[in-house]
């Protein structure tokens, strides 16, 4: 019957008639392909969200091998998320997305470091971006559930694959260097594998946390911030005052008054803190990395680094003020070798902008080991 229902709203969309989203609380027949979550349309050729879908940004992204990303959010009819200081808690029959993709110049290269469009309501031109996956995380009765879908050769629609998939990219930049990114679409099990926050505890969506997503953004009304848009749509429910709204800086680009210290938290809060936290996979190393714990030894300062030898590169302590390069955290960050950097998943390049907003932030620290 699932299967049969995929079939009719893949015929709809072939139409070019409004698809109703796909909603399935429960089993696992899911659509082979993207477009029968109808979550993303076609639009004047650009890809943009329907109607019902809410596209979103957060403060400091996770780096990706230097991918630029669509997030949307569905939540059912007249379901409403629930506001939390640590989490959001969004309603079984929650889909949220988010598609992968590149820039692309005159010549049709992938570009390495090219800005976002500044009015983002009308979606990703297609004749300028190259997309190459989109995940779906789908709030199901007994949790959450992870689809990785990577885009065909035409650019066309996206398919459901379970055991992943891998690209080999060259992006360009500005001054005429190339960068090889061996690009990997996890599969479903390395999906769980960062995404369990805490142990035991299954799938959890990482960004979309009040702290990512308290920001502005640009609606068709004007600029408005994204979790007050969220309620004024009826979509999120238990929202306190603005001041009472945790927010994380803009790493690389701050706003005013945002210092280097919460940058570079910022930064390794979306990049390390989902594995580096007091519950989380990484809580035995000891080094926690979000942001309940405040700057200290927990935190990494002369803290001694549980393994030894190649991992810790012979460094003596996790974060050593005022000098970077006796700091495993900065040689893991700038490493590449897969038993050695740092984060583990989701990047085979390194991150040379975060590499130097640490750095940065490291040689400015007082005192010593």
């Amino acid at each position: 019957m699932r299967r049969a229902l995929c079939l009719v709203l893949l015929v709809l969309a072939g139409c070019g008639r409004e698809v109703e989203p796909l909603y399935l609380p429960d089993g696992d027949a899911y659509p082979e392909r993207l477009s029968g979550w109808g979550m993303l349309e076609r639009v004047d050729g650009h890809l943009r969200p329907v109607a019902t879908a809410l596209a979103y940004d957060l403060n400091t992204p996770l780096f990706s091998d230097y991918a630029h990303k669509l997030r949307t959010l569905w939540l059912p009819p007249g379901q409403r998320a629930r506001y939390g200081e640590a989490r959001l808690e969004f309603p079984v029959g929650t889909v949220l997305t988010k598609t992968f993709h590149y820039p692309k110049d005159d010549q049709g290269r992938l570009l390495r470091n090219a800005p976002d469009d500044p009015d983002p309501r009308s979606g990703l031109d297609l004749a300028r971006v190259h997309l190459v996956e989109t995940r779906v995380l789908l709030r199901q009765r007994g949790g959450w559930v992870a689809l990785p879908y990577v885009w065909d050769e035409a650019q066309g629609d996206a398919h459901l694959e379970w055991a992943g998939a891998s690209a080999e990219l060259t992006l360009h930049d500005a001054q005429g260097d190339t960068l090889a990114v061996d690009y990997q679409v996890p599969d479903a099990n390395q999906c769980a594998g960062c995404h369990e926050e805490r142990h035991g505890e299954g799938i959890q969506p990482l960004g979309p946390k009040a702290r990512h997503l308290n920001r502005d953004r640009v609606y068709a009304e004007g600029v408005e911030n994204q979790l007050r848009h969220w309620q004024r749509l009826g979509l999120l429910e238990g929202l306190p005052a603005a001041g009472a709204i945790p927010r994380n800086a803009l790493a690389g680009a701050p706003r005013a008054g945002e210092s280097l210290e919460q940058q570079a938290r910022s930064y390794l809060d979306i990049n390390c803190a989902h594995c580096h936290n007091p519950e989380g996979p990484a809580r035995t190393s000891g080094l926690y990395l979000d942001p309940a714990t405040p700057p200290g030894v927990a935190y990494g300062l002369c803290k001694p680094p549980v393994a030894a030898g190649k991992g810790s590169g012979n460094r003596l302590v996790g974060i050593h003020p005022g000098q970077p390069d006796a700091s495993v955290l900065i040689y893991r960050m700038a490493s590449t070798d897969p038993s050695v950097m740092m984060p583990e998943l989701g990047r085979s390049t390194v991150h040379r902008e975060g590499l130097d907003l640490l750095t940065r932030w490291i040689a400015s620290l007082p005192g010593g080991c």
